[in-house]
């Protein structure tokens, strides 16, 4: 069986977005852990990964989610594994898959559970995965992140394939500036991916699970995508001027007191409002936003409170966006040695 671990420096590279890429690409069946987990879904009194239930679902694997994550708490995995112990269990994870191909997804970051023996590099070695390593960011940080990785970082014993710079800004540039500077490091560049704004955006209703808001209107509408966002605390006449009210797929967030505000955007054709404070808008406009299928979305927090969250949130992959999951495939396919980490 062949198995690779997918890993990164940072949080919010890539890692889940790159495995769906490559097992599309791969077009055979795969197998898929994620040992040590850090997006806990709670879910019919269960504990699993969010990737674990994003690929799981989206491949519809026949396995739950909870078996392919050894757990989430230090504390506890400490206490339930020695070291042999541990290895075992990820023996007969692996064993279980009975695939001909393995993803493995480490954690945040390569730290995250090195206490515990179940960080990426580590994870690799007790396999015997090959090992590649996505990385984000301007050129500086990319390149603090390969000297720490070449110079402090003890790989011996795991088949490193090479590094996947993500989510670059200027692909063009960084291949005929930058590159040569990170190629100089010894390390094998296997893909550089462009960044695209598109695989930022969000649907009404990963917004609303995020805020676990209340959906007064626009039920239908839940899978309408999300571009832009503003803060209604402004005057009807301001607001009527600022180029967001003439943005397409634009979501405003403003108190249920504010019902100028509320009629205008919904006359003015917004994707989305979130009404914040826990203050319900009159019936008469509760039922202009039904008859025109938007939704409402209703929360206990204030106004800056609602907008710090919404601009918190990491647009993860959802199975439900499919265009998301084409372009990751196409991005993958376009620009990502698939042979050198999918091929013994």
């Amino acid at each position: 069986m062949d198995r690779l671990m997918v890993a990164s420096i940072g949080r919010g590279a890539g890692k889940t977005s790159l495995i769906v890429g490559l097992a599309k690409a791969l077009k055979k069946p795969f197998g898929y852990l994620k040992p040590l987990g850090d997006r806990i879904i709670h879910r019919e009194k269960k504990l699993w990964d969010y990737d674990a239930d994003l690929i799981t679902a989206l491949f519809r694997m026949k396995v739950d989610p909870e078996e392919l994550t050894i757990g989430f708490d230090h504390s506890k995995l400490r206490y339930m594994y020695d070291a042999e112990g541990r290895k075992q269990k990820l023996q007969e994870m692996v064993s279980r898959m009975g695939k001909d191909f393995l993803f493995i997804e480490g954690g945040r970051d390569l730290q995250y559970g090195t206490s515990i023996g179940l960080d990426p590099i580590s994870v690799a070695k007790s396999i015997g995965a090959k090992a590649v390593l996505v990385l984000h960011g301007n050129e500086d940080v990319l390149l603090d992140d390969l000297n720490f990785f070449r110079e402090y970082l003890n790989i011996s014993g795991v088949d490193f394939r090479g590094v996947i710079f993500n989510k670059v800004q200027d692909r063009e540039e960084f291949e005929n500036i930058h590159l040569k500077r990170f190629t100089e490091k010894g390390l094998p560049v296997l893909g550089i991916i462009p960044y695209e704004k598109e695989l930022t955006f969000m649907t009404v209703n990963s917004i609303a699970r995020h805020l676990f808001a209340k959906v007064l209107t626009g039920e239908n509408a839940l899978q309408k995508m999300v571009k832009n966002f503003s803060v209604g605390a402004m005057s009807v006449g301001a607001f009527l001027q600022t180029t967001f009210y003439r943005k397409e797929d634009q979501l405003l967030i403003t108190s249920g007191d504010r019902a100028d505000m509320i009629l205008a955007a919904i006359e003015g054709g917004t994707t989305c409002l979130v009404i914040t404070n826990n203050i319900l808008p009159s019936s008469n406009i509760i039922s202009k936003a039904h008859e025109k299928n938007i939704p409402l979305l209703l929360v206990p927090h204030d106004t800056y409170t609602a907008a710090t969250q919404i601009a918190r949130i990491e647009p993860l992959l959802t199975k439900e966006e499919t265009w998301k999951i084409d372009l990751v495939e196409q991005l993958v396919q376009k620009y990502v040695n698939v042979k050198a980490m999918t091929e013994s």
